[in-house]
């Protein structure tokens, strides 16, 4: 069939006519909802009622208009609302409504979503970014310093109205505290014993200064990844770190030395001390004591001069007799003298007493008691003996 067929369409060998399908629906739609029916047609210009199908298309149009409104708000989330693009209030988890667009439009914020800015590297601690890790010391010396931020959000308002790009103002923010903190520290402590004192002052700052600018960010965690010394210094870094080690192990070696000699000196200058001590309280008692004694002799003897003279004699030839081992006996009606060592007959028989017995000193017996006996001229001991009869009645 051609195109330019007049009839084409009006039979059933051809696509329906849309005009004719439309006018018919218009026609049957009163009828159905309870009207008149009889729509008019496009020719006829008696017909000014508004169709009724027509009002329950637009009622339609804004049922879904309005439900449009409805949103839902997780736990972890809250809904921004804004009028016309202004802020109007924040809504908590659970439904919620509000007036459809173009009035009113949601913005939902995730407040435990986690956050992380990797500054002065990318991805890998290798993949270094030097114009954000290398920093300034207080002493002067460059550090290569990585480090890692995560936070949160906790105001969404802010979040949304006094941040352009919080990413970029959170990494400028750390990075600037960062180096500040850094600044004011020695190389030695923030490689080695300060990562940690760095590290919550840093975050401190950081929040302090987030806070200033209403950035609605909370810093939750501020990790250091790695601080060492720029490669092109790294070997002589090590020669100066091998040599602060061993300045450090030569203290310990002399503090650990002082440890072990002082405590000794001083117990043996305390020993001292206490034994002078001790020496001089003898002495000073001794003293009193010979004075004491010397005074009651003095009395004594004025009392009695003889017989305290005569007891001094006797008390001295005792005490030098008593440390003496030797005893000599004179005679009176001869020159010769009997001499008795008794130090060698203590000593041999303290020896004796505790030397086993055998048959060498068996054997040696008699030759030491013959070598160890006196010997004593006979002639002093005859003439000791007749002086001794002669004495007698």
């Amino acid at each position: 069939m051609a195109l330019n067929d007049p009839n084409w369409g009006r039979r059933g060998d051809g696509p329906p006519d849309l005009d004719e399908i439309w006018n018919r629906l218009r026609q049957k739609l009163p009828g159905m909802f309870g009207g008149k029916g009889g729509g008019r047609e496009p020719g006829d210009a008696g017909g000014k009622r508004f169709p009724a199908g027509a009002w329950l298309l637009v009622a339609l149009v804004i049922i879904i208009w309005l439900a449009s409104g409805f949103y839902i708000v997780d736990a972890s989330q809250r809904g921004v609302v804004l009028r016309f693009g202004k802020y109007l209030q924040t809504t908590e988890p659970g439904p919620n409504w509000h007036l459809p667009y173009p009035v009113e439009s949601v913005e939902i914020v995730n407040l435990s979503q986690v956050r992380t800015l990797e500054i002065g590297y990318r991805t890998n601690v290798k993949n270094k970014v030097l114009k954000e890790s290398l920093m300034l010391t207080d002493d002067e010396n460059i550090v290569d310093l990585q480090f890692a931020v995560q936070y949160v959000l906790k105001d969404p308002k802010e979040f949304l109205f006094f941040n352009r790009n919080p990413d970029d103002s959170v990494m400028q923010v750390a990075e600037t505290a960062m180096r500040e903190i850094v600044g004011k520290s020695k190389m030695d402590f923030v490689l080695y014993e300060g990562r940690e004192s760095i590290r919550a002052q840093a975050q401190k700052l950081m929040q302090q200064i987030l806070d200033r600018y209403q950035s609605g960010v909370a810093i939750s965690q501020v990790t250091m990844q790695q601080a060492q010394p720029p490669e092109q210094v790294q070997a002589a870094f090590d020669d100066a770190v091998k040599a602060s080690q061993d300045r450090e192990r030569q203290i310990n070696e002399g503090q650990a030395y002082a440890n072990d000699v002082v405590p000794k000196a001083r117990g043996s200058a305390s020993r001292l001390m206490q034994e002078a001590e001790g020496y001089k309280q003898r002495i000073i008692a001794a003293a009193e004591g010979e004075a004491s004694r010397f005074r009651q002799i003095q009395t004594e003897y004025s009392r009695a001069p003889a017989v305290t003279r005569e007891r001094m004699y006797i008390d001295t030839v005792q005490q030098v007799l008593t440390n003496t081992s030797k005893v000599i006996v004179d005679q009176k009606a001869g020159s010769n003298l009997l001499f008795l060592p008794l130090d060698k007959l203590l000593q041999q028989s303290a020896g004796a007493a505790v030397a086993p017995p055998d048959t060498t000193d068996r054997a040696q017996a008699p030759d030491m008691q013959q070598q160890s006996a006196p010997t004593v001229d006979p002639r002093s001991r005859d003439s000791f003996r007749s002086r001794d009869r002669e004495s007698r009645p």
